[in-house]
């Protein structure tokens, strides 16, 4: 049977996830409904990582079996005519039996965005954090340094996360202006991720830009990793999955 990995992108605000849930709309089922439309047949995508109520994703990865073959340019036209405005397949590739979009990921890249202005702005506020706050960039960047590498992130872990160990790899953390004025982007680029880690890693770095926290204090979190000592959780809005990694010449088809 043919099996499909499809790239989709999605405006996270009226779902309340990716995964199937009981209180509301997902983007799994919506996505599940679509395909089996397409190929009047019941399909179930897995996907590569379960974001969060109200996170948003421009590169997301599911992968499925389908019954039949369409060409991989028509895909996303054929499931895009069954799908709201909030959701579009972007890509479509044929991949080989064993490949799975969670368990064959390379590590993810996202972006937190936060808007930084004495007034909010309408047309930032679905895909940015709003804060009246003016944090010091390079200080922000100086903190974002040492979390690069390999460390324990339990102290940027949220409660309920089920996880074997809390130490991950992150390649890469850059703390950067956006297009729009006052727009701030935090981008994180790791093998994998805890619950919530990112916007804790987001809000941790908001507080080294206020002052809130130094550089050493964000060392000592991996020492002593303290949830508490961390920054806040931020509001799951400024949260996007732009990109997900994997050897494409390994799995296509």
């Amino acid at each position: 049977m043919p099996k499909i990995a499809l790239t989709c992108e999605y405006d996270g605000t009226d779902f309340v996830g990716f995964q199937i849930q009981d209180n509301g709309r997902s983007v799994q089922q919506v996505l599940n409904e679509a395909l089996s439309a397409v190929y009047k047949k019941e399909i179930t995508v897995t996907g590569c990582s379960r974001t969060d109520s109200g996170v948003h994703a421009r590169g997301h990865v599911s992968s499925c079996d389908v019954p039949f073959v369409i060409p991989e340019k028509k895909i996303p036209l054929a499931v895009n005519a069954f799908l709201p405005p909030d959701l579009s397949v972007r890509k479509a590739v044929y991949v080989k039996d064993d490949f799975n979009a969670r368990f064959c990921s390379l590590g993810k890249r996202y972006i937190y965005r936060l808007y930084s202005s004495r007034t909010r702005s309408p047309l930032q506020a679905r895909y940015s954090h709003f804060i009246t706050l003016d944090p010091d960039i390079e200080a922000m960047r100086e903190a974002a340094a040492v979390m690069v590498g390999e460390h324990d992130f339990a102290a940027f872990c949220a409660a309920g996360g089920s996880q074997n160990t809390t130490v991950r790899k992150i390649f890469a953390v850059n703390v950067n202006k956006g297009a729009v004025p006052g727009l701030i982007e935090i981008e994180v680029q790791g093998e994998a991720f805890l619950y919530n880690m990112v916007r804790i890693m987001s809000g941790t770095l908001l507080y080294a830009g206020i002052g809130k926290l130094s550089t050493a204090d964000i060392e000592a979190l991996f020492e002593n990793p303290e949830r508490q000592n961390a920054g806040k959780t931020l509001p799951p809005e400024g949260l996007t999955l732009e990109e997900v990694f994997y050897d494409w010449e390994k799995w296509k088809a």
